[in-house]
């Protein structure tokens, strides 16, 4: 039986893998000065630029989930065209998606008792959710079925390893994630925070360096460190609109570590209102997160 894979903006993938992988996107919302805005469009160009900037100055912007309006959009014509559907979702740790996506996908069951409807919650977030997208699409192209492609992404995606750096300790305190007074202390002192996504698909931190430099290297050894069979992986990166840090952390996995390809791009707006600019993340396979 045909199917779809379907994803949301926070996947953070490139307007080339959407493409090339046939995926759905369902969009997250923010707000500017109350004024709504898709984190995602189909086949019109994210304005990063802009976002940035006024990230940088401090702007209150807003984020909401995906809505059902959203789902009944791109999910409801897939099965209304006889096809299933495979939802990959933004981790319940950090976002009420997956359970939106969730309740819309049981009225369909009821709508579509044909269709089969299968909504996993990743458990990621970034390029780490857009990985399980690749490794899915990968698998799906290579005829594997929907409830092996399924299986696959429930059984490895906490392998899926999120290691990030955030550059301005503002955006943690605002999400409460810092106290005030050390969020004043780290800033004064050059400290950057590194932090993954544990098991739970919530943000921890696991240690902090000193200088944005150290920051950037401990990224790039823990592809080395942590990645398995490192030269048949796809390394993935993601950046805060620092996009020169990006290209180096790739070009450096390149050469110390000859991964099968590396890729980066944009964090989103909705999830940049929360790292804020300057975040950088590598993504890759290991044996656990």
């Amino acid at each position: 039986m045909s199917y779809r894979i379907v994803t949301d903006s926070s996947a953070n993938l490139t307007d080339r893998q959407i493409s090339d992988y046939g995926v759905e996107v369902l969009s997250l919302k923010y707000y500017i000065n109350g004024k709504e805005y898709d984190s995602y469009v189909k086949e019109v160009p994210t304005d990063y630029a802009e976002t940035y900037r006024l990230l940088r100055e401090k702007a209150n912007i807003t984020t909401s989930l995906v809505t059902r309006e959203t789902c009944d959009e791109v999910i409801k014509p897939i099965l209304e065209n006889g096809e299933d559907v495979l939802v990959l979702a933004f981790s319940s740790g950090l976002s009420g998606t997956c359970q939106n996506i969730e309740n819309a996908a049981m009225d369909y069951r009821e709508q579509f008792p044909d269709r089969k409807i299968i909504v996993i919650d990743t458990l990621c977030a970034s390029l780490g959710e857009g990985m399980a997208v690749h490794y899915a699409a990968r698998l799906k192209s290579r005829g594997a079925d929907i409830e092996e492609v399924a299986e696959w992404v429930e059984s490895n995606k906490l392998k899926i390893c999120h290691i990030f750096t955030i550059d301005d300790l503002f955006f943690l305190k605002r999400g409460g994630r810092l106290s005030g007074g050390s969020a004043v202390l780290g800033t004064l002192l050059g400290i950057k925070p590194l932090l993954y996504t544990a098991d739970d698909g919530k943000l921890y931190v696991t240690g902090k360096a000193r200088g944005r430099r150290a920051a950037v290297e401990y990224l790039i050894k823990s592809v080395g460190e942590k990645a398995v069979n490192v030269r048949e992986q796809d390394i993935f990166i993601v950046h805060g609109d620092c996009e020169e840090e990006a290209k180096y952390i790739a070009d450096e996995v390149k050469k110390r570590y000859k991964p099968r390809s590396t890729l980066y791009n944009y964090v989103d707006p909705v999830i940049a209102a929360h790292s804020g600019p300057g975040t950088l993340s590598v993504f890759f396979m290991g044996e656990k997160r």
